[in-house]
């Protein structure tokens, strides 16, 4: 396939808790959650700001820290993967907007796939057997902190694409 002819080209949308619900949970501070006052007052704790579902098979939470290069550019996809067993969590660690890919949980389908601009400040918990793209840093290295499923039993299956897919970035704001 020559570079710049590609079938489909999407191109991301803000990332907001509605637009995301039926890909999963959307990580953030804001007006919706009610923080409590803690530590002699000098910390707010905003709490259950996602489904962390790991316990299938006996499983256990993992704690990693994924440093993710970005792609180059023009940005095309080839991969998708889910996690049969478990959420995925992703939580940026620096000053960067990154890019969420995102198909619903059943059947794949290259169709139905969605992009979503996340604000460093917002972090996206996959639902179980949510199809995603791993973590897309933009504009360099980011790093991530990602709560995922340690266990026997296999928890990822990635597809390849039909077709390769660009994901066009002009007119959006990833600074």
């Amino acid at each position: 396939m020559k570079p710049g002819n590609y079938n489909r080209k999407l191109k991301p949308q803000k990332l907001t808790r509605e637009n995301f619900s039926a890909f999963g949970d959307v990580i953030e501070v804001s007006d919706q959650s009610a923080p409590l006052l803690i530590n002699e007052g000098h910390s707010l704790r905003y709490d259950d700001l996602a489904d962390i579902d790991v316990v299938e098979a006996s499983g256990r939470p993992l704690i990693n820290i994924f440093r993710s290069t970005p792609k180059p550019l023009p940005l095309i996809l080839r991969t998708m993967e889910r996690h049969p067993l478990s959420s995925q969590t992703f939580i940026p660690l620096g000053d960067q907007p990154y890019l969420v890919v995102v198909a619903r949980a059943g059947e794949f389908d290259i169709n139905a796939i969605e992009v979503f601009l996340a604000g460093n400040r917002q972090g996206v918990n996959y639902h179980r057997g949510t199809w995603h793209h791993y973590s897309l840093a933009l504009n360099k290295i980011c790093d991530f902190l990602v709560i995922d499923r340690g266990g026997e039993g296999e928890n990822c299956d990635e597809i390849t694409l039909e077709y390769a897919l660009e994901i066009v970035l002009e007119g959006v704001d990833n600074e």
